[in-house]
């Protein structure tokens, strides 16, 4: 048997994330190898919050990669015991990083460190107020990229951010043009729409993360990446790369991911039915996804140490 691991991304942190996991002795060693690549205690914030700082994109970034790669260590112990093969990964976003630390691509402390630098990069990128963020329901994705393309400007842009499944597509961008596209698609968009403001700190997944992007790719530079070992699928294009793929080409599509779209919907919507996919991280975010994208797909959510006990069950 296979399986299709996924890592979720920002919002799905909450405090006491991976405190249950302490008791795992390959769980503890990571949230120790997370503690030791900063100078506070990551563990700390992740288990007792508080809860306003735990929201800080530069601190729920390097949580949910720490949370999701200690419970990808002691899943790949229970794999491993079943002869259950890990057929490819994918992350979302951030979720990204935990996915190719999986794959053995990039070590986990550079990993952890990287993605709390990315979230800093990211906050200081826009001014707050300047940029936004909007949750586009029940609008084909590709109304949504019309009405982006009619209300951007040269000075003024919007685009989307998020492909998260068939009815729902997350824009970002200058605040100004977000509120123009949303008021486009009411104008010439027939049906039940809705666009929810998302409580974000800055516009990610956008031309205005230039800054961060810049950044962020300096910083990677300093950084080892390897060939993966396991196959995955980019976010950047939706592409499957193969195990064996050239480290550089890893790290130039982690680069061009903080100002591209998040084509989350269609890495899925390419899987073979039969996939058998395990979230692997905070709350179950992607698995809700799934079932939209596919109502077929079998996924399983592992949250937790509890987790493992119906995950023998959900593969048998």
């Amino acid at each position: 048997m296979k399986v299709t691991l996924i890592f979720p991304g920002q919002g799905s942190q909450y405090v006491g994330m991976g405190k249950n996991l302490t008791e795992l002795p390959e769980c503890k060693e990571v949230f120790e190898n997370a503690d030791s690549a900063f100078d506070f205690s990551i563990t700390g914030l992740m288990f007792e919050g508080p809860e306003d700082k735990l929201k800080l994109t530069e601190f729920t970034q390097p949580s949910i990669v720490t949370h999701s790669y200690a419970l990808f260590k002691g899943l790949k112990t229970f794999l491993d015991k079943e002869g259950i093969e890990v057929e490819r990964v994918l992350g979302h976003s951030v979720g990204e990083y935990a996915a190719l630390a999986a794959t053995g691509a990039i070590d986990f402390k550079d990993a952890v460190k990287a993605v709390q630098l990315r979230g800093k990069y990211m906050q200081e990128a826009v001014a707050p107020g300047d940029g936004k963020m909007y949750a586009i329901l029940r609008v084909p994705k590709e109304e949504v990229q019309k009405a982006c393309e009619a209300v951007s400007t040269d000075s003024e842009k919007v685009m989307p951010a998020n492909f998260n499944e068939p009815g729902q597509t997350v824009i970002s961008g200058h605040s100004e043009a977000c509120d123009k596209a949303v008021a486009w698609l009411k104008e010439n968009y027939e049906g039940k729409q809705m666009a929810i403001p998302l409580k974000v700190s800055a516009p990610f997944h956008s031309s205005l993360m230039k800054p961060a992007e810049e950044k962020l790719s300096a910083h990677l530079e300093s950084i080892e990446f390897k060939s993966n070992e396991i196959p995955y699928v980019a976010n950047i294009d939706a592409k499957e790369y193969s195990k064996g793929t050239d480290g550089k080409l890893i790290k130039d599509n982690l680069v061009k991911q903080v100002c591209g779209s998040v084509l989350w919907s269609q890495s899925i919507e390419k899987l073979p039915e039969d996939t058998v996919f395990i979230e692997v991280g905070p709350g179950k975010v992607l698995t809700g996804l799934n079932k939209k994208i596919n109502k077929n797909f079998k996924t399983y959510t592992l949250d937790s140490e509890a987790g493992f006990e119906g995950l023998k069950e959900f593969l048998a």
